[in-house]
Order: structure tokens, then sequence, then C-alpha cells
């Protein structure tokens, strides 16, 4: 019988590098599914439907949720985004941990649900950082930004509801130490079953 995989739920603020450190990081950590958000929100022209996001109109994002298809959704900065649950159940039942990338009202929605979550919050070394990122982008408006910045303010101030924090100053130690959460976890012993204990106990 399989395990059953570990729940773990990736926030922080538009712009701090959650995306760059989950694709450094899970290529390393092995049987870890990624689920993919749908959105509402416009599609780059870097981005695939599938890939990135499900991107989907607001009227069928508003029948998933009328449906309960969603384990959480949020609307930030007039956009839509939420997680289909089918396939977080389905990985989790098969055995393969689950990362979840969230904002800090769906984070909130997955944590009251599903209480074993790992909750861990991706930060940047100082807001004004986080500005020059938002800016270096070259995708938002000056508006979009102020907003995205009033968010982060909010997001951060939440930084102590979490289990774990992960300073996205230097690229290479944020993606150790988010495998070392990963890492950590998988290794707790109140995870091991009894056949694991008595695996432990064999003498030849």
């Amino acid at each position: 019988m399989e395990h059953r995989g570990i729940l773990f739920v990736m926030t922080g603020a538009s712009g701090v590098g959650k995306d760059t450190i989950r694709q450094a990081a899970v290529p390393d950590l092995g049987n870890v599914f990624y689920s993919i958000s749908a959105t509402t929100r416009a599609r780059r022209p870097s981005e695939r439907h599938g890939r990135e996001y499900f991107f989907h109109d607001r009227a069928a994002f508003e029948a998933m949720i009328r449906a309960d298809a969603l384990l959480e959704h949020a609307e930030y900065v007039g956009d839509f985004y939420g997680t289909p649950t089918a396939a977080v159940d389905a990985a989790l039942e098969a055995g393969r941990d689950v990362l979840l990338e969230t904002e800090l009202v769906g984070a909130r929605q997955v944590k009251e649900k599903r209480p074993e979550a790992v909750m861990v919050f991706i930060a940047p070394p100082s807001l004004w950082e986080l500005e020059r990122r938002l800016r270096g982008r070259g995708t938002d408006d000056e508006i979009k930004i102020q907003k995205r910045l009033a968010r982060a303010r909010e997001e951060i101030r939440a930084v102590r509801e979490f289990d774990f924090v992960v300073v996205n100053d230097e690229l290479e130690d944020a993606v150790r130490t988010f495998q070392a959460v990963i890492r950590a976890e998988r290794a707790r012993a109140c995870r091991l079953d009894d056949a694991q204990v008595a695996a432990f106990l064999r003498e030849r």
C-alpha cells in the first residue's frame, strides 16, 4: 500500500521568486507533484495553457467555484486564482508529495481544510528589493505595481502563520533552504508506519 503524500503550500508576494525557487528545487527532490493552478488572468506570451496555469474566463472559473471543484480560490489584483481539488487528492493518494503555490487567502483556506499541510512562506530580503524585481519584470503598469506592493505588505505581516520561512536574497541559498524543508518533513518520525519501524528491527 502506498504511503499518503505530504501536502506543501508555498506562499509569498508577487515577484518574490516563488516560480524560480520551485523550478530549481523540485527536480532534485523526486516524487513531487506540482499542482497547476487555474486563473482568470491574461496569459503572457511565454505561457501555455496547462503548463504555467489553466487559463479560464471568469464564467468558467465561477462554475468551478459553484461545483466545489477547487481546494482554494482567491481574487488577487482583479483576477481569480484557484487549485483544482481532484488532481491534488489523486497525487496524495498515490503517495506523491504535492506542492501548491497560492496567495495568502488561498493558503489560509488550504490550512483550514487540510490542517496537516506544511506551510512555507517565501519572503523578499526587503520591500525595496521586491519593488525593484516587480519593475524589472516589465509586465505591469504603475497602478498594478502599487496594488501588488500594498498586497505584499499584508502578506509579509502574516509570515508567523507559516511553519517555515525562506528568504529569497541569494537564489541558490533559497533553493537549498526550500529543499531542506521538504527533506526534513519527509524525515519526521511521526510519518513512519508499523512496517517501516519493523524493518528497522530486522536482525538480518
